[in-house]
C-alpha cells in the first residue's frame, strides 16, 4: 500500500488532540511516565504539517515499556519497536495510510529528548525559519506525494542545520 504524503495548514486543535493522548499515557503508564512532550512540525503553530501528532514520552525504566504493549494496543497504538533509532521504542496509531499520531519513548536524561525539545522550541521562536520549513515540506509534499524516502531525504540536510542552529541558541540562552 502507497501511504500518500500531504501536509495541511496548522490545525489549532492538534494541541487538544495532544492533550487527550496524553491522558491515555498517563494512565497506562502510570507511575512509569515521566514528562510528555508534543514536539514534531504540529507543536509549531501556523506552519503546514503532516498531520500526524508527535509525542515524546519519558519513562524512568526503557526495559519496563514493552509489558505496556498491550495496554496501548487496547487504546490503538501498534509497538513497531525500536524502528531505526535505538532505545527508543515507537508506536504509531492508525493505519499505514491514516496515521494520526507518533509516540516516541525514551529513558529520561537520553540526548534524543534535548534534541527534539531543542528543535521545537528553535522553530516556535524563530518563526522565520520555521516557515521556510513550512515552505520546504509543501514543496515536498507536492514533488514526491507517494515517496516517503524522497520526502525524508529532501528534509535531512535542513533539519541539520536547524539542529546546529538549535544547539547554538540553547547554548546562548544558559
Amino acid at each position: 500500500m502507497v501511504r500518500k504524503i500531504f501536509v495541511v495548514p496548522y490545525n489549532p486543535l492538534w494541541p487538544d488532540f495532544f492533550q487527550e493522548e496524553t491522558e491515555k499515557f498517563a494512565s497506562i503508564l502510570g507511575e512509569e511516565a515521566g514528562s510528555i512532550h508534543h514536539i514534531g512540525i504540529t507543536a509549531i503553530p501556523d506552519i503546514h504539517a503532516k498531520p500526524i501528532i508527535d509525542i515524546l514520552i519519558e519513562v524512568a525504566d526503557i526495559k519496563k515499556v514493552d509489558s505496556f504493549n498491550r495496554a496501548m494496543i487496547r487504546q490503538g497504538y501498534q509497538p513497531k519497536g525500536e524502528f531505526g533509532i535505538p532505545g527508543r521504542p515507537f508506536f504509531i496509531k492508525g493505519g499505514y495510510a491514516n496515521r494520526t499520531c507518533h509516540i516516541h519513548i525514551f529513558e529520561a536524561k537520553n540526548p534524543e529528548i534535548c534534541r527534539h525539545l531543542r528543535f521545537r522550541d528553535y522553530m516556535i521562536a524563530h518563526p522565520k525559519d520555521a516557515q521556510a520549513y513550512s515552505r520546504l515540506k509543501q514543496a515536498l509534499a507536492q514533488k514526491c506525494p507517494e515517496d516517503i524516502k524522497s520526502y525524508m531525504a529532501g528534509k535531512d540536510a535542513f533539519i541539520k542545520e536547524i539542529d546546529k542552529k538549535a544547539k547554538a541558541w540553547r547554548e546562548s540562552q544558559a
